[in-house]
């Protein structure tokens, strides 16, 4: 599954990164096991969440060229809700959120940051990625404003530093799926923002 790779920062900026071929990836019997194994080990390697959230894409990206079935566990779209969540593991202790996640076309989330790192990988259709920046005033500490757009296409995968705010909206006209990577959850850090009280909310 060939794509581009995108890292989006705290400070609201993005850049392209490097991607390996999808050629280059193939191995035998790849399977979730092995990558939840790899990584663990790859996420305690460095603090550097560019060399960490590089080395996890890197596996991601493998997962997804080796691993049919990854390919295949998404949901139908909830009727009324138009997205659908699917938990790929959930052991007590391990440390990550594995899913995928099901949109109909024009279906948009808040505007949030996740308290941790993330990985979202493009399976089918489409996803525009708005992302935001911190613009705080004495009144509004928690203001933000838009401050990049980002369309991604099957095949590419982005990466949110710990901090990164963005809001997301299905693009195409079939389901979009995504791939969907977490570290360990921090509920007093991950926010939904609300842009026209310029409030911060837990969720």
């Amino acid at each position: 599954m060939e794509g581009k790779d995108w890292l989006v920062t705290a400070d609201g900026e993005y850049q392209a990164c490097k991607s390996l071929r999808a050629w280059d990836l193939i191995t035998e019997n790849y399977r979730l096991y092995r990558f939840l194994t790899e990584l663990e080990d790859v996420s305690r390697k460095s603090s550097d969440e560019s060399v960490y959230l590089a080395g996890i894409r890197q596996l991601v990206r493998r997962l997804l060229v080796n691993s049919y079935w990854i390919k295949t566990q998404h949901p139908e779209p909830d009727s009324k809700t138009g997205t659908s969540v699917k938990l790929l593991y959930d052991e007590l202790g391990f440390p990550f959120t594995v899913q995928t996640v099901t949109f109909t076309k024009g279906t948009q989330s808040n505007i949030h940051n996740h308290g941790i790192w993330g990985i979202v990988a493009i399976l089918k259709g489409q996803e525009k990625n708005i992302i935001w920046k911190r613009n705080p005033t004495a009144e509004h500490p928690n203001k933000i404003e838009p401050a990049a757009e980002i369309i991604l296409n099957p095949g590419d995968i982005v990466s949110f530093a710990p901090g990164a705010i963005h809001s997301v909206e299905a693009m195409s006209d079939e389901p979009t799926v995504t791939f969907n990577l977490y570290g360990e959850t921090r509920s007093k850090e991950r926010f939904a923002f609300d842009t026209v009280r310029h409030t911060a909310k837990n969720f």
